[in-house]
């Protein structure tokens, strides 16, 4: 693609608004990628691809900065022009344009963090753990903020669920042209280093071109594990102590890596990949149990090659640093278990007990790592208590920033991974549980599902056995809708092991997921509490306990606004409830990427939270495009984890908790109205006879479910006869996929149209933090989607009844968010997003065009599988490219 002109890049980003433009680095990048991107479709692609993609590219700015019906009459009439291979290389082109212009804006947020870390002063981060802290001491004390913030938690949970459209061939791809733009900056410009670092960018993007933009076939669960995997060696591996570091430099100033840290490790990965088997039946006990090798594989990696890298610089003297004597006590034990490793040593660090010890200690991690019984540390506990001696000797022998620098974060790295990397959770639903155990109890021979149930508690105990207690051991219960639900699991550990065995400790975690489960939640958790397995568990660990709430069903079940108001009250009672009970409670919320499921900036979610909910300890799942959106890059997830622990240590302050409970009281009477009035709205529209079947009709639904995402089908049963049947994901995927987005807003034009007064829904969103949220998510949510392409896709129905019942919805809810936020149009209020969406929504609009052209040819075959091969493909092409523009899935 040529390069854009000044006059076209503000078209993109709002006319005559200097504010709206690119920053000049990133409309730089942008410029530049572009131009190789054309020059290699004029290279490689076939005669007169590069002017097709222009002139549909020129035609869809124009229609987006021109209302009239004309010009998108002229950009859907190119797109229609189009023969199916032509529109196949477009397709491909806008999606690889996509990909760049994604890592350019992920680039400019990078460059901003470093560019911001790099000022003495730092004013402008409010948001970070050590601004937080200083907030709460100033309300609460220093000493209870710092038992605050040494015992907080935030617990992100890695999930399989299939929400990632990029093939991992071209995200590496993608990861690599990062690094040579990161070597651009560092060039002179005109420069010799710069000559090279884009020529390689243009054979970067030459090879990102001939890559096959979908997956061949659907990837295996282990294949699921082993892409986590990548995140971890790539970016969490060192970016969590980093964090901690950061902290620590924060608040203690001058005196940081010469004393001990204030800051304890506050961050625990957890993974379903593996684990979920709720609806997946590739996930078996065999695959669960690979999933912790693989990652106990790369962690005990990392450690060991840590471990040696430190031992390389403990090169003090005996003389200048003696060790202590629990030191040489430890040392004589280590020689004693490995007389060969003793004998290599002492050659290599004569007269240098630290870095003996070290390098003895680094033996006996690898020696874990490959299961060698006789040096295998048997917990991380253990590994732990021997680096602290280290650690404690150096300290007495004067010499403390050896100490607590590079070994500190050693410890921190094994206190937050273990040897297990994450905390692999279970899931099973609770309708498998009650059939499997109904098999036990009749004593029979047991069927092929039943015994595998069996041997996932088995092979959790194992887990265990190898990597310690935190490697796994929390089981959840899908649609958890009574006490029985979750006293079965313990039930069927028994019948797992049989009489005398040891069971496997198990955290047994209810979720609930729909709108009369969320009601129901509290009450049983009352009744479950009182199980004596429960009881005892509650026992061992102080009264903790998790509950997780279900974000997705619960949305589909009642809509968007009901479903938010429904979690916020659950999450009050069951607080409540756990604070009269003397329980530590955590909510484990089940959010999605997308808006529909939840999705939206944690940080302010975390904020909006009921008094006593999070109590320093936040727990989410984390899928799909979302894990490599936060984590992806060392930079950009170190910002991530400190604004959300910033906001799990304020969540607790007096004022954040007064606020909430004040205005969640003040305007209880809007909330009430707002549940009825979108209810019936949702209800209206999901509950009209023939809707499931209208909705596979027009969106990509059912096509959505041929690509290879994921290893989990997309859907419960064969067909989708009703809402029942379809999983929260593709429900999600299919609407923002039709420019629609109707699972994030769908009532909320009603619900405030019900309340009508627009200085009260004012005064709630300046006071009303949960009802701040909703609105900035739909706001979010409505400026990603597009009114005349929507009704595009709505016409590949014969119900006009609903057409009109969506679209009449959708511009009753665009012009309350818009008088409610103030301004002339969505996102006013949020310039940068606005910038971002009004970047990229023409280049989405041209795939849009070309999807509803694959579409209708699609619609007109008996079903999506029977469909000619090449319209299929181009279907689910620009269904990768969307979502690439989108920047989300489900």
């Amino acid at each position: 693609m040529r390069e854009l002109t000044r006059t076209e890049a503000i078209d993109l980003v709002g006319r005559g608004d200097a504010e709206q433009e690119l920053p000049e680095q990133m409309r730089a990048d942008v410029r530049m990628l572009g131009s190789l991107l054309g020059r290699v479709l004029r290279e490689s692609g076939s005669p007169g691809l590069y002017d097709d993609v222009e002139r549909l590219r020129q035609a869809t700015i124009a229609a987006y900065t021109d209302d009239s019906p004309e010009a998108f009459e002229r950009a859907a009439a190119i797109a229609e022009s189009f023969s199916v291979e032509r529109a196949d290389e477009v397709a491909r082109a806008f999606t690889v344009y996509f990909h760049l212009v994604n890592l350019a804006e992920e680039h400019q947020r990078v460059r901003v963090l470093r560019e911001r870390d790099g000022r003495p002063e730092k004013e402008d981060v409010t948001d970070s753990v050590a601004a937080a802290f200083v907030q709460l001491s100033a309300e609460v004390g220093d000493d209870t903020a710092l038992k605050r913030l040494q015992s907080m938690r935030f617990h992100p949970v890695f999930t399989a669920h299939p929400t990632e459209a990029r093939r991992r061939a071209v995200s590496t791809s993608i990861r690599r042209l990062v690094t040579l733009l990161g070597e651009n900056d560092a060039s002179l410009r005109g420069g010799a280093d710069e000559r090279r670092a884009q020529r390689r960018m243009l054979e970067e993007i030459d090879t990102l071109w001939r890559t096959a933009p979908l997956r061949a076939e659907k990837p295996t669960p282990v294949d699921e594990v082993r892409a986590i995997m990548a995140v971890f060696d790539e970016t969490l591996y060192t970016a969590v102590p980093h964090v901690y570091r950061r902290v620590d430099d924060a608040l203690q100033g001058p005196a940081a890596g010469g004393r001990a840290p204030v800051v304890r490790p506050f961050v625990r990965l957890g993974t379903w990949v593996g684990g979920d088997r709720d609806g997946n039946p590739f996930v078996t006990a065999t695959v669960t149990k690979k999933a912790a090798s693989i990652a106990a594989e790369h962690i005990l990696l990392g450690l060991e090659s840590s471990g040696d890298r430190i031992a390389k610089t403990l090169t003090l003297d005996a003389d200048t640093t003696p060790p202590s004597e629990a030191l040489t006590a430890l040392a004589q034990r280590l020689a004693a278990a490995d007389e060969d490793g003793a004998a290599d040593v002492a050659k290599r660090a004569k007269g240098e007990p630290h870095k003996r010890v070290m390098l003895l200690l680094t033996r006996r991690i690898g020696a874990t790592r490959r299961r060698d019984a006789d040096l295998a540390y048997r917990d991380p506990v253990d590994l732990l208590a021997d680096l602290r001696t280290v650690q404690d000797s150096l300290v007495a022998a004067g010499a403390p920033r050896q100490a607590y620098g590079h070994l500190q974060q050693l410890m921190w790295q094994v206190e937050t991974f273990g040897f297990h990397l994450a905390e692999l959770e279970v899931r099973q639903h609770s309708a498998v549980h009650a059939k499997v155990l109904e098999e036990c109890r009749a004593g029979g021979p047991l069927s092929t599902q039943a015994e595998e149930v069996l041997e996932v508690f088995r092979t959790i105990a194992q887990i265990q056995r190898r990597y310690g207690p935190r490697a796994a051991g929390r089981y959840i219960v899908s649609f958890t809708q009574s006490a029985a639900d979750l006293a079965t699991v313990h039930e069927l550990a028994g019948f797992a092991v049989g009489p005398g065995g040891t069971a496997p400790v198990l955290d047994v975690i209810p979720l609930f997921e729909t709108f009369a489960d969320l009601q129901a939640a509290p009450g049983i958790m009352a009744e479950i509490v009182s199980h004596p397995d429960f009881a005892a568990r509650l026992d061992a660990t102080d009264r903790r306990l998790e509950v997780m709430l279900g974000y997705s069903d619960s949305s589909k079940d009642v809509g968007p606004v009901a479903a938010n108001l429904a979690l916020y009250e659950a999450q009050a009672l069951i607080a409540a409830w756990a604070q009269d009970a003397g329980i530590h409670l955590t909510l484990f919320h089940g959010r999605g990427g997308a808006l529909g499921r939840g999705g939206g900036p944690a940080n302010s979610a975390i904020l909006a939270q009921p008094p006593h909910s999070v109590d320093g300890r936040f727990k989410l799942t984390e899928q799909g495009e979302v894990i490599f959106a936060r984590y992806g890059d060392p930079a950009i997830a170190m910002r991530h984890i400190d604004q959300v622990a910033a906001a799990v240590l304020l969540a607790s302050a007096p004022s954040i908790e007064q606020r909430n409970r004040a205005a969640a009281e003040r305007f209880a009477p809007v909330a009430a109205t707002m549940d009825t009035a979108s209810r019936e709205r949702f209800f209206s529209l999901v509950k009209n006879e023939g809707f499931a079947q209208w909705f596979a009709t027009v969106t990509p639904m059912e096509e959505i479910g041929l690509l290879a995402l994921g290893s989990r089908p997309a859907r419960r049963g064969l067909s989708v006869e009703s809402l029942e049947d379809l999983r929260a994901i593709p429900w999600v995927f299919a609407w923002s996929q039709a420019r629609i987005n109707l699972a994030g807003w769908f009532g909320l034009g009603t619900a405030l149209d019900a309340v009508g007064d627009e200085d009260l829904l004012r005064s709630a969103y300046a006071e009303w933090p949960l009802f701040r949220t909703v609105i900035d998510n739909v706001g979010m949510s409505l400026a990603k989607a597009d009114a005349r392409i929507a009704q595009r896709y709505l016409d590949l129905g014969d119900r006009d009844d609903l057409a009109t019942l969506v679209m009449d919805e959708m511009l009753l809810t665009q012009d309350w968010v818009i008088k409610i936020t103030g301004g002339e149009g969505l996102l006013a209020n949020k310039p940068v997003l606005q910038r971002a969406v009004k970047m990229r929504s023409p280049y989405v609009d041209a795939l849009s065009l070309l999807q509803l052209r694959a579409l209708r040819v699609l619609r007109t075959g008996e079903s999506a599988s029977d469909a000619p091969p090449e319209w299929q493909r181009l279907l689910l092409l620009s269904v990768s490219g969307v979502a690439a523009g989108l920047q989300n899935t489900g």
